[in-house]
């Protein structure tokens, strides 16, 4: 069986030998000689070249017809080698063995050996740069229990017996410079495990993929012209949680198609104008993009990613989405990736058992699988998979501006039981079922991004009662800065679902919320979780008729941005989608040809620039009298009213919620001051496709204590609406 040296640069390459070691000498006098050696299978011939001086001498092959040799009593470097192939085909090559792989130094294996290289992604995988005035590829991987690594591509026919990489010492990197390759061109990295089996592994740093259901890596040059200074700036100087962000959650691929042309996903390119100028109408200021990280196969959302390191090909290149980043940053519009540390897939070609040992994932199925989601769990607590992860984000934040990440599944980190049954899962060294080596990942990260990247936001979706999830790592917390409110969600889809004459049976699920908003800094989301697997479409959710539904969603938008918390609503929601979510089409924009969905759009902008205009929908959101109560204890007639305030009050609005299907003429709401308080909002206006009940623009507030507050209105109420005042005439 063919074996690849496991040291190439001691055989290939130039080395100054005596007589004696010589495999094939020439020149038998000498006592040392200069040789050169190249392992080139199916080759007819090689001449050593002086570039300089165009001096050229044969290479011999005397004890292997693929590896060829010549000595001289000087060295000539630099310089080139004369191959001709059996078929013919010749090249001029600068050899690869004549260059030392010093690229990655023993500091960066060190920190990366204990997990704190931050920008390891700067040394591995493959780097286009010049050695010595020779414009190349510098690559390097991680696989230390493999017995040897070859670099693999077209431009050596997938031949791994061409260029065999170097171990370095110590960490299990290997590393080769390869003179004249250039970006766009296809590898893998071809590895032989301890007992010769070989597989072809795709780059783990690799920064773009081939389009599944090819899986080579593509060797790429970064390199990119940015425009966003402004943006960073403003970023860095800013503190999100005292700022308005309402979020538009989306799916890239089934956004909007190109019907025209087969159906066809945009591009990075094509979505930026037209996607910046419909975030920008609607009043949301940041979008989050379900996983854009290289995963093989469409169906699993992005959630199983196999290139970390890479935009997914499907919209194009690097390059082109380092200008949707910019794009749309230059229009004032954030960008949040969704980042998936919790699993990755079991596809031959990505990590699992990359160097034919379980590298990356745990190798006891009971730590190191979730056979829930057929998927393997990263090792956090291998020092270089921790490593691996951490400047994966840093690496995001760097390279593509990004503004934030939301984790997905942090409780599936969090708990070693997560979704296993008795027995099937080990206890960590407490015989508890946190996990340890998780949590401290999580905080590790979340410290490096914010000691980084000031301003940036990290949004932890999980779904159990974790404690601290969004408290400083210096209190103890996992140091993330916003989190996902999935009892705020269940409790007001339960709700809303329920019959408006039946609501005042479930008026606790309202109001709960209310006793725990401050606990964590929390994020109200409606995401595309709600919207698929049979849960029906945000819409079809509500009971009634087609305007008892609209009105009905209106209602529930106006609450979720009267309550405190930021705000996140998935694509489709805003217009009213028909369909449940569906990854293979586009959205239903065809709906927007019919008034009544065109008003549920205009009532989602309305509401999101008017939330944008005024600071006590946002900046009191995790303070103590950010939100109060006017009235939470008449469920009889389904009706709540509520105060959000800047710090001190100098600013505050009033909401009064109305969710049966009632009117209610002079319903009596206590305020706090004197004046007269305009109706800044009413989703039951006519333009929104409600009744226009309400109050002619505002109400007079009158000297009758109510409510426990020193004055009160005396107003109507809309069917199903919510209305939003504020004092404009103190």
């Amino acid at each position: 069986m063919y074996q690849i040296h496991t040291n190439p640069f001691s055989v290939l390459g130039p080395h100054w030998v005596t007589t004696e070691d010589r495999l094939a000498a020439q020149d038998t006098s000498a006592s040392k000689v200069w040789m050169v050696r190249a392992y080139q299978p199916n080759t007819h011939s090689i001449t050593l070249i002086d570039p300089r001086s165009q001096r050229s001498w044969p290479m011999v092959s005397a004890v292997h017809p693929d590896l060829f040799e010549v000595s001289l009593e000087e060295a000539i470097e630099p310089y080139q080698l004369k191959v001709v192939k059996s078929n013919g085909e010749t090249a001029l090559l600068d050899d690869p063995y004549s260059f030392a792989p010093e690229w990655i130094t023993e500091v960066d294996q060190h920190l990366f050996g204990e997990g704190n290289h931050h920008r390891i992604y700067e040394k591995m995988g493959a780097h286009p740069l010049t050695l010595q005035g020779v414009a190349g590829v510098y690559f390097a991987v991680w696989a230390p229990n493999a017995r040897s690594v070859s670099v693999v591509g077209a431009f050596n026919h997938w031949d791994r017996r061409i260029h065999p990489m170097q171990r370095l010492s110590g960490g299990g990197i290997w590393a080769l410079f390869i003179p004249g390759l250039k970006p766009g061109e296809l590898y893998k990295f071809g590895i032989e495990d301890t007992y010769g089996h070989f597989y072809e592994k795709t780059d783990p740093f690799g920064f773009q993929q081939e389009v599944r259901p090819q899986t080579a890596s593509i060797i790429t040059d970064l390199s990119y012209v940015w425009n966003d200074q402004d943006w960073l700036e403003i970023r860095k100087k800013s503190d999100p949680l005292k700022r308005p962000i309402s979020i538009y959650e989306l799916h890239l691929g089934s956004w909007m198609h190109v019907p025209e042309e087969g159906d066809r996903f945009l591009t990075y390119r094509e979505l930026a104008p037209i996607l910046s100028e419909y975030v920008k109408q609607q009043g949301f200021t940041h979008i989050e993009l379900m996983p854009i990280l290289e995963h093989p196969f469409d169906g699993s959302w992005g959630y199983q990613v196999i290139g970390h390191y890479a935009p997914t090909s499907r919209y194009g290149t690097p390059t082109d989405f380092k200008y949707f980043m910019d794009y749309l940053h230059q229009q004032g519009i954030g960008v949040i990736l969704d980042w998936v540390p919790g699993h990755f897939p079991k596809d031959t070609h990505g990590l699992r058992e990359f160097d034919g040992t379980c590298l990356f994932e745990h190798a006891d199925p009971r730590k190191g699988e979730h056979k829930e989601w057929g998927t393997l769990i990263f090792n956090y607590g291998r020092n270089e998979v921790r490593n691996y992860l951490v400047a994966n984000v840093l690496y995001w934040f760097a390279e593509y501006h990004i503004d934030g990440i939301r984790v997905d599944a942090v409780a599936s980190m969090l708990y070693l039981d997560y979704s296993r049954e008795e027995g099937e899962w080990v206890p960590n060294q407490y015989g508890g079922r946190e996990n340890i080596e998780a949590i401290q990942f999580l905080q590790q990260l979340n410290s490096l991004i914010f000691e980084y990247f000031p301003g940036a936001l990290s949004i932890a979706e999980e779904s159990t009662a974790w404690p601290m999830v969004t408290w400083p790592t210096s209190t103890g917390g996992l140091g993330f800065n916003l989190k996902w409110n999935m009892g705020w969600m269940h409790d007001n889809l339960e709700y809303f679902s329920v019959h408006p004459n039946d609501r005042k049976f479930h008026h606790n699920k309202l109001t709960f919320s209310i006793m725990y908003y401050r606990a964590e800094n929390y994020v109200l989301a409606l995401s595309h979780d709600e919207v698929v697997h049979g849960k029906s479409s945000l819409l079809y959710k509500m009971p009634g008729n087609e305007w008892e539904k609209f009105a009905s969603v209106r209602a529930l938008l106006g609450f979720m941005y009267g309550h405190p918390g930021k705000k996140n609503l998935f694509m489709g929601m805003e217009f009213g989608q028909t369909n449940e979510w569906n990854v293979w089409t586009s959205l239903d924009w065809h709906l927007l040809k019919n008034p009544v969905h065109q008003k549920l759009q205009k009532f989602s902008a309305d509401l999101n620039h008017l939330y944008r205009s005024e600071p006590a929908f946002y900046e009191g959101d995790y303070s103590d009298g950010g939100f109060y109560w006017v009235n939470c204890d008449d469920r009889d007639a389904s009706i709540i009213s509520f105060i959000r305030q800047t710090e001190g009050g100098k600013n505050f609005l009033l909401f009064v919620c109305n969710f049966s299907a009632n009117v209610y003429d002079h319903y009596r709401v206590g305020v706090p001051q004197k004046g007269f308080y305009q109706e800044l909002l009413n989703s039951d206006a006519e333009i929104y496709g409600g009744s226009n009940q309400g109050n002619m623009g505002g109400l007079e507030a009158e000297a009758k204590g109510y409510n426990g507050q020193p004055y009160s209105l005396g107003m109507r109420i809309p069917p199903l609406a919510v209305s939003i005042f504020k004092l404009v005439k103190p």
